[in-house]
């Protein structure tokens, strides 16, 4: 017989007690529960990363607005008037945020400009301010609806990045041309607005959606916008972007012809008018217009897609005007003796000149905010202002630009490839060490395309 020796245990320590069965139950129920649980918590933690992946332009975490707000010039202000994000909001969402702030502010810009041209039937200059900022007003609201609705939801950052451009454009447009007409203490509220507001709020959706485009979401890397001054330059854009493919096709067949006898329409204006409302891609409305000089003001309007003037020569179709900043309610901006809105413009064989003179001082011939437009083989002649590339992505191949004051400029992204640059005389009679300036761009936010 075997005697056991009795099991000292440590101190304050209690034996252990075998588990009953009760017990035992118990400990093989809650095991695999256990395992169930860290099973779950493992799935949520993959969950988000294994989203991302799905969707690559997600971000993983919850974006802050003070992350959203580093792209602005002003971070600050920008906080202070960032609406409230949606929960698990990620850089998309907060970019949209931005762009319907940017909505509401052009809207009641549009409210309070109505108010003035409603109030300014005594004054020419006033009611033609207004009406003109109605225009501009209603073009930033068409881009940055573009944006919002059709380029970003698609991933096209570059088309947006064009569009916001643009519509910062006509906002610094309309505050600048009610900044003539500022007589009243309606006018000078409103152009107080634009500056504390509808500026900023534009600003600050076009240097996100820059940042969007070249850091992802990788908002640490985000800051105000920089440009090649400051050295930064960015990464080149990937091949068979948007743009212009060798020029005006060759190949084009009138659908109406413009001429003094004989031809469906004798002005370029009411064959401009013939043209379908927002034609889709590739379907042209091609205007013959034959030789001649045409002497009136051409507007193509922003529904007037695609639309290309097809002349018989420089020198031979000729438009021509002579509305200057001189003459009563005309502006740089509504100098123009031909003006294009409508996207995918083309031109090609013409003469466009503006024949004020050079003591008329602002004098438009051509002004485009057409994007993705192409003229070819045109002129445009003209002294100060000849050429006003208002606006988005154009291209000039051969052309002719003739002037003497500023006579390129504008805020557009403009490509001119083997044009010819003519200076003319600055007076009437030119003195010796006359100084001319050929460019003036127009850039007002440093996130503006280029």
């Amino acid at each position: 017989m075997q005697l056991r020796r009795p099991i000292k245990h440590p101190p304050n320590q209690k034996p252990t007690q075998f588990p009953n069965l009760k017990s035992l139950i118990l400990i093989l129920i809650l095991i695999p529960m256990a395992a169930l649980l860290s099973f779950a918590l493992l799935s949520l933690l993959l969950l988000p990363s294994l989203s991302a992946r799905r969707h690559p332009h997600l971000s993983a975490t919850n974006i802050a607005v003070t992350d959203l707000c580093k792209a602005s010039l002003d971070p600050q202000k920008c906080q202070s008037h960032f609406p409230q994000l949606p929960p698990a909001a990620t850089v998309i969402d907060g970019i949209q945020s931005a762009l319907k702030l940017s909505s509401q502010n052009l809207n009641s810009a549009r409210e309070m400009v109505q108010q003035i041209l409603d109030s300014s039937a005594s004054s020419t200059n006033r009611t033609a301010a207004s009406k003109t900022c109605l225009d501009l007003l209603r073009y930033a609201d068409h881009r940055t609806s573009l944006a919002s609705t059709d380029a970003l939801p698609r991933g096209r950052n570059k088309d947006a990045r064009a569009w916001l451009s643009a519509a910062l454009v006509y906002q610094y447009d309309c505050w600048s041309t009610l900044k003539y007409a500022n007589d009243t203490s309606l006018v000078d509220k409103t152009m107080a607005f634009f500056h504390s507001s509808v500026i900023p709020s534009g600003s600050d959706a076009l240097s996100m959606v820059l940042n969007y485009d070249v850091f992802g979401d990788k908002t640490g890397l985000w800051g105000p916008a920089r440009t090649e001054r400051d050295g930064f330059w960015e990464p080149a854009p990937a091949p068979g972007g948007p743009g212009p493919a060798g020029g005006v096709p060759r190949d084009l067949k009138a659908d109406v012809a413009v001429c003094k006898e004989g031809c469906e329409y004798e002005s370029v204006q009411k064959a401009v008018d013939a043209a379908p409302d927002n034609a889709g891609p590739g379907a042209r409305f091609v205007i013959w217009i034959k030789a001649g000089v045409y002497e009136e003001t051409v507007r193509v309007p922003l529904e007037k897609r695609n639309v290309v003037f097809m002349g018989d020569g420089m020198g031979k179709t000729v438009i021509s005007g002579s509305l200057n900043v001189g003459k009563q309610g005309i502006s740089t901006y509504n100098s123009a003796t031909v003006a294009v809105v409508g996207d995918g413009f083309m031109a090609t064989g013409l003469t466009i000149q503006n024949t004020a003179g050079p003591e008329a001082h602002q004098a438009v011939a051509f002004r485009s905010s057409s994007d993705l437009s192409v003229v070819e083989n045109c002129e445009f002649l003209g002294n100060q202002d000849t050429l006003y590339a208002h606006s988005l992505r154009q291209y000039y191949k051969s052309c002719r630009i003739q002037g003497n004051v500023d006579f390129i400029f504008g805020n557009s992204a403009s490509f001119f490839q083997d044009c010819l640059i003519l200076v003319a005389p600055r007076q009437l009679n030119p003195e010796k060490g006359e100084n001319n300036a050929v460019t003036a761009q127009g850039r007002i936010d440093p996130a503006h395309t280029k």
